[in-house]
């Protein structure tokens, strides 16, 4: 028991120390202690008595229990607890009374402007959680028009929202209103009777799925989902093509989480000819194109474990060519993905960096982001585990 306390306390104080930018020999000297002894105790090698854990508190500005727990105290709240209730409360309250003759271009003008919000902007979670609850009320309620037609083209924004409302909730850790969402498009683009938002929904169906690490059910919707594409496919609808192509990447994504990486790559090879006939589409917010399908071939070699090959894909890309942020943060973690593997935390960490400077929030809503930070202050050499803790700090992570 002591000696895993000795280990917590140890852990702690060196957070603490590296977060206020200390060297161990100021800490030591003010705490009236020897560096060495200092050095021992973040080791976990030494467990301090107790006037020397206060005294070391008072010098990293810090409560003395601080010092004895797994968590920072001050790591910031995640976003899901402000933001994902007033969601919640909006997706799952009474049912709003429909207007007579509700004004769907608005409507429409403002569903367009959030997902523009979420894929370009780098304060995305901050500028658009809080006008998602009141935009999904006003939608619930043009749903319910006494108008057929209005019924009909509400359905179809319906759908539009419902798909970015998925991958808001995914991204600040609410599953299971993800996974409502996720119906709900599928409920109202059926409703609209469209092909292409009812293969976008179910696109945004296997995302839930492979979240929930269910990638043999991810795999069937989107084969599934494509194959209903086939005959607007056949006759050059380029928006069925698009989404047939996004369909194929992420099924890629299930086969090698299943273990076929091979599979992976034959579908990666039978998205190449689509992309290059669409160019770079951004149908129903999928980001189709040339580049997304050279950035899921970096994603199937890391997560194959072919580091090297996926990091030596990745140099040839532009990812700033990507329309949406979501899609460039995530090429930014899959590279840092692939040092760690091969024990270069110092050009993992440097990843991590630029995708902080691209999308901050993102940073400290990822937990795939988290897991690459905790491998870095884990196991990279000193100055680069610092300057880990530091990026830890700064997104309000505990380590």
């Amino acid at each position: 028991m002591s000696e895993h306390l000795a280990r917590v306390v140890g852990s702690r104080i060196q957070f603490y120390r590296s977060a206020a930018h200390k060297s161990k020999t100021v800490v030591a000297g003010l705490a009236g202690i020897t560096p060495d002894y200092l050095y021992q105790i973040e080791l976990g090698k030494k467990l301090p008595a107790i006037p020397v854990l206060v005294q070391l508190a008072e010098v990293l500005g810090v409560e003395p229990g601080q010092l004895l727990s797994h968590l920072p105290v001050h790591h910031r709240p995640p976003t899901s607890s402000t933001a994902g209730d007033a969601l919640c409360r909006a997706l799952t309250g009474p049912a709003p009374k429909p207007t007579s003759s509700p004004d769907l271009d608005v409507l429409h003008g403002d569903v367009l402007a959030a997902w523009s919000t979420w894929q370009t902007s780098p304060e995305r979670y901050s500028r658009l959680t809080g006008d998602l609850p009141e935009l999904i009320t006003r939608t619930e309620a043009a749903l319910r028009s006494p108008e057929a037609r209005s019924r009909r083209v509400a359905h179809q924004y319906a759908a539009d929202l419902y798909g970015l409302v998925r991958t808001v909730t995914k991204r600040i850790g609410r599953k299971e209103l993800s996974l409502l969402v996720a119906d709900r498009a599928l409920r109202t683009a059926e409703a609209a009777d469209d092909p292409v938002r009812l293969a976008a929904a179910h696109w945004n169906m296997t995302q839930v799925l492979l979240a929930d690490k269910e990638a043999q059910g991810a795999e069937d919707v989107a084969v599934r989902a494509k194959d209903s594409l086939r005959e607007l496919v056949a006759r050059g609808d380029a928006d069925a093509i698009a989404l047939t192509g996004s369909l194929l990447l992420v099924a890629a994504i299930a086969a090698v989480r299943s273990g076929n990486a091979w599979t992976a790559r034959d579908r990666l090879r039978e998205a190449v000819p689509l992309a290059q006939h669409v160019g770079e589409r951004n149908t129903c917010w999928t980001a189709f194109g040339p580049t997304n399908v050279a950035m899921y071939a970096v994603s199937v070699e890391v997560e194959s474990g072919e580091a090297v090959e996926g990091l030596r894909l990745a140099e040839r890309i532009d990812h700033d060519r990507s329309p949406s942020i979501e899609r460039r943060v995530a090429f930014l973690l899959d590279q840092a993905k692939g040092y760690k593997q091969r024990r270069d935390y110092a050009s993992a960490l440097l990843l991590l960096q630029t995708a902080e400077q691209e999308a901050p929030e993102d940073i400290r809503n990822r937990p795939a982001a988290h897991d690459l930070i905790r491998e870095v202050v884990g196991n990279g050499r000193r100055t680069v585990s610092s300057e880990a803790v530091r990026l830890a700090t700064r997104v309000g992570l505990p380590v």
